[in-house]
């Protein structure tokens, strides 16, 4: 009946309990062995003396039972094979098994003298786990339907709870005969009989076909939800799309998954026919459309992913070696982008974001964020796309993306509608994707401004809300962002000011911990020293493939960053955290003393968060020598990234209005009335026409821009259409 579930499932037959496999004795016999031995399994399974971990297991909680393979393969090899083979012959055995353990456990405890329960079929639900190594989603074809399949990936998108029927009641509308039928599980229907099967009585009229209707208050259901998975980003081969798999979960597993969630899981790879596929397939009744039936999860997440069981005890031993080398910081930022030269306050900035601080979790249920984020701003061609691409390379979880190329949605989180049930769904965007990793955002600048805003929120709080079409929903972000931004003249202009070269929002200045001015200086020395370094990296790159040392190092350096982030939350100490405080005091007052000096305030504020930021500097420090405290010696080598970094671009292009000699000063106030004259109140020119015309008269173009930039600060006129056209207002 296609009104009571879309389309019809093709499945082998569904043992819900112990029975005849069609039939044939033979496997009808194999069944009932195997039903025994699973039983056998779960009562008398132990690991040390008189611990049986399932049998106490099943006790506490009845509602499932998590069911290692290795150690069914201990208790019988013969059992994983068939539950590897035909999971939907086996699995539903497993659970009758289960539930009848069930019952005679709770009988024990009750005493011989409490009623006899009966076994509810589908009360406890079996969860496998396996340590077997997962297959491509690329993999799977039509050899694995109706096996057992492991893949892992992200999930981008859950749909709403259904409740999904396990056991339908029909009723037939001639005779009043009820009948029950099982469904089949997944995403699948229930085959409905097409006459009933009661004796018409003599003078009865026989039942018409399709007598049944069906009586939703009388069948059974279970919840269910279908997830998207999708392959991690690291696994998609450049240049192809990311595949995603329909997975259909149930009972127990049902809302324990939000979007952005890293999984492994174990499933029966199954088929289902589309409800809307007879559109796209005109007449292709055998096309059938593939999913996965959970029957197992693991999440992969920032408390588990770097779980200690994934590194060798060797590797370990390395990884302690290296930390208790003094030069170990120094040692790290040598491996940091190694083909790019020079930038050695870059490199240390981005180790310290690779690694992170300590994530904290108030009293009160505050969050404070331990990622690191940095913000590249300078002339093109100096090396910013390359430490991007370095980073997406080497951190453990990370994401590309440019900013002409990203909206909103694309970067937070979209709400779709499903083309066969039109509910809305939501799918995670790229700061979603790498949650507990790096977002790379290249051409931060050219992002549209609405586009950036709604990154502030991932940015400092580490979640994305969503209210849109109904769902109101908050996803993790804890996401470091490393952005790479060109001024908007596309160079640097040494004559214009901070707020003209930073043409970014104090509000998303604020949330990077460190914001780098990379400039291209032109000095002979260094050009030279640059050109020998690019030449030879190119005579000594391999023509076919890279270079096998280089990649054997950055992979060294994934896994120490994943032992480092499991293993080390470092805090400062107290002495340390003394020097913090009174330096933050000394840089706050240098900036308003420059503030009353110059008569503006700095385009990047100096504030808490910047505190917060060197706090979280000093912690990443410690934790790439794996020390557990963030020491004084940190303190000041953060401070000192910060003064070259973010203290710098704070200064930069400000002090060039004080200290002028008298004869500038005299030569940009004549430029002033010059200025003046040529423009009336309320009217309009064009910037560089204004300055063509002061030059003919002989003044010095610095000087007519700096004349410019005065007056535009002290409000007499204002910059429109993208800086071309003056505005006299005073």
């Amino acid at each position: 009946m296609s009104g009571w579930d879309e389309g019809g499932v093709y499945y082998s037959d569904q043992a819900q309990f112990p029975r005849g496999g069609n039939g044939d004795p033979e496997a009808a016999e194999s069944r009932h062995s195997a039903f025994l031995k699973f039983k056998e399994f779960i009562r008398g399974f132990e690991i040390d003396k008189n611990v049986y971990p399932y049998r106490e297991s099943l006790v506490q909680n009845p509602k499932f039972l998590l069911v290692d393979m290795e150690d069914l393969n201990a208790f019988d090899p013969d059992l994983p094979a068939k539950l590897r083979s035909s999971p939907t012959d086996y699995l539903p055995l497993f659970e009758t098994a289960a539930a009848e353990v069930l019952v005679g456990l709770r009988s024990k405890v009750a005493g011989d003298g409490g009623e006899m329960e009966e076994p509810v079929v589908g009360e406890t639900q079996i969860l496998l786990t396996s340590k077997e190594d997962s297959v491509s989603m690329r993999t799977l074809g039509a050899g694995y339907i109706s096996k057992l399949v492991k893949i892992s990936g992200i999930v981008i998108a859950a749909s709403r709870v259904k409740a999904k029927a396990t056991y339908v009641t029909l009723m037939c509308k001639n005779c009043q005969n009820v009948k029950m039928i099982p469904c089949s599980p997944g995403i699948g229907g229930a085959n409905v009989p097409r006459s009933c099967d009661h004796a018409p009585q003599p003078g009865e009229e026989p039942c018409p076909l399709d007598p049944w209707i069906i009586v939703p208050d009388k069948s059974r259901y279970v919840d269910q939800q279908t997830l998207k998975l999708q392959e991690n980003p690291e696994d998609v081969p450049t240049g192809e799309l990311p595949r995603n798999m329909l997975l259909s979960i149930d009972r127990q597993l049902v809302q324990t998954i939000v979007p952005g969630t890293r999984l492994t899981i174990m499933g029966i790879f199954s088929i289902f026919q589309a409800a809307n596929s007879s559109k796209s397939h005109k007449g292709a009744v055998a096309v059938r459309q593939p999913y996965i039936r959970v029957v197992g999860i693991e999440e992969v997440n920032e408390s588990n992913s770097r779980a200690p069981a994934s590194f060798t005890s060797e590797e370990i031993e390395e990884f302690k070696k290296f930390a208790s080398d003094p030069e170990a910081y120094k040692n790290i930022c040598s491996k940091i982008a190694p083909s790019i030269f020079g930038h050695p306050d870059v490199k240390k900035a981005v180790a310290c974001l690779l690694f992170g601080g300590s994530r904290k979790i108030l009293p009160d249920g505050v969050k404070l964020r331990g990622d690191v984020n940095v913000l590249l701003l300078g002339d093109p061609s100096t090396a910013k796309s390359q430490f991007l691409k370095f980073v997406e390379k080497t951190a453990p979880v990370a994401v590309y993306t440019s900013g002409k190329g990203s909206s909103a949605a694309g970067l937070t989180a979209s709400v779709i509608r499903d083309n066969s049930s039109r509910e809305f769904y939501l799918e995670g965007g790229a700061m979603v994707l790498a949650d507990g990793g790096v977002v790379c955002i290249d051409e931060f600048d050219k992002m549209r401004p609405e586009d950036r805003v709604a990154i502030h929120e991932a940015m400092e709080q580490q979640t994305i809300s969503i209210a849109k079409a109904g769902i109101t929903t908050v996803l993790n972000s804890r996401t470091s962002v490393l952005a790479a931004a060109n001024p908007p003249s596309g160079r640097y202009d040494d004559l214009k000011t901070a707020q003209d070269n930073i043409d970014l929002q104090t509000t998303i200045l604020s949330r990077f911990d460190l914001i780098f001015i990379v400039k291209d200086i032109r000095m002979y020395s260094q050009d030279k020293i640059i050109a020998s370094h690019v030449i030879k990296v190119h005579a000594s790159a391999d023509a076919t493939s890279a270079d096998p040392r280089v990649s054997k190092d950055d992979n060294w350096l994934k896994r120490y960053i994943q032992y480092c982030k499991a293993h080390c939350h470092p805090r400062l100490s107290e002495t340390a955290a003394k020097l913090l405080q009174d330096n933050y005091v000394k840089i706050r007052q240098d900036m308003r003393q420059q503030a009353n000096e110059t008569g503006e305030a700095t385009v990047i504020p100096i504030t808490v968060r910047q505190l917060e930021a060197i706090v979280r500097l000093s912690e990443s420090m410690a934790k790439m020598r794996l020390s557990h405290v963030a020491t004084e010696e940190n303190v000041r080598e953060a401070i000192k990234l910060f003064n070259v970094s973010t203290m710098d671009a704070a200064k930069s292009g400000i002090n060039q209005h004080v200290n002028l000699t008298p004869e500038t000063a005299n030569e940009i106030k004549q430029a002033e009335v010059q200025i003046k004259r040529r423009v009336g109140i309320g009217n309009h020119i064009s910037e560089r026409r204004i300055v063509d015309e002061l030059c003919k008269m002989g003044m010095n173009e610095s000087i007519v821009r700096r004349a410019l930039i005065i007056m535009h600060q002290r409000d007499e006129i204002e910059y429109k259409r993208e800086r071309r056209v003056i505005l006299r207002k005073a």
